[in-house]
């Protein structure tokens, strides 16, 4: 040790919070937690496995699974460049593009789904291309569930990532670059590597999003059992004729999602292990 160097103390304690914080923080707690209490008093616990074991039900838990994994990936390949872009590029115009990109934040679901009909569906400018070049049509198939879900969902990416480029450590970049390292060897050795916490938290806020997809994937992709109905499609269908089993499915939503975030998020923040 360093002679008159400062002693860090081990065991300082850190500054505690203002009692006054508890109040405010307890009502928000409830707020959240309370409306799920009460679809678990409301849920009929006895006719549970039945409910949620029915051939619709399974089919569209699989379904959701299935469409908002790929959606995750495709929020990955395109929301990941697009948010280095935004963090890191000095383009003029990125001022315009960022509103653009955070617009599904805000924008009432059911609206990006019509935007999405009528930008390519059978009537809308790039659906008249697929359908006539390609002979493919996009709306009321799984794929246009994709669709919807990356469109509500790749934001949530954008922003977990651009904000951990934007507080990545530049230093290491510009010692690696001024040691001859290419811009592409910085990004893949050093950037990559310093924001995979960011990445990681991205990909479970999007994968959680496009699962309790709805306003858009019915508007753009209907509810087609076993090709368009997701899980909180069917919820809505459901709920019409048999509550219990809205209840009973709307818990399987609720416990997925809090799996995957509690799973996931925690090794998101450890840097992906």
């Amino acid at each position: 040790m360093i002679p008159g160097a400062p002693v860090r103390d081990r065991h300082v304690v850190g500054v505690g919070l203002p009692r006054v914080l508890w109040v405010p923080a307890l009502v928000g707690l409830a707020l959240i937690a309370l409306p799920v209490v009460g679809l678990v008093v409301r849920a009929d616990l006895a006719r549970f496995p039945e409910l949620v074991t029915g051939g619709a039900a399974l089919s569209a838990l699989g379904l959701s699974l299935r469409t908002a994994a790929v959606s995750t990936l495709l929020c990955l390949l395109f929301g990941g460049p697009l948010a280095a872009v935004l963090a890191r590029s000095g383009a003029p115009g990125l001022r315009l593009i960022r509103p653009i990109v955070l617009l599904p934040l805000v924008l009432p679901p059911v609206v990006g789904g019509l935007a999405l009909l009528y930008t390519v569906g059978r009537t809308g400018f790039g659906g008249r291309v697929l359908e006539l070049w390609f002979g493919i049509t996009v709306p009321f198939t799984t794929a246009a569930v994709v669709l919807a879900q990356t469109f509500v969902s790749m934001p949530f990416l954008v922003v977990s990532l651009e904000g951990a480029l934007r507080t990545a450590g530049e230093r290491y970049e510009s010692v690696a670059a001024t040691l001859g390292a290419s811009p592409a060897t910085v990004f893949r050795r050093v950037t990559l590597p310093l924001v995979l916490p960011g990445v990681g938290s991205g990909l479970v806020l999007a994968f959680a999003r496009a699962l309790g997809e709805f306003g858009a994937t019915i508007a753009f992709a209907g509810s087609l059992q076993g090709t368009t109905q997701t899980l909180p499609l069917l919820v809505y269908q459901v709920r019409e004729v048999d509550v219990d089993g809205a209840v009973a499915l709307s818990l399987v939503l609720v416990v997925v999602a809090v799996l995957v975030i509690a799973v996931a998020r925690p090794r998101a923040a450890e840097g992906l292990g």
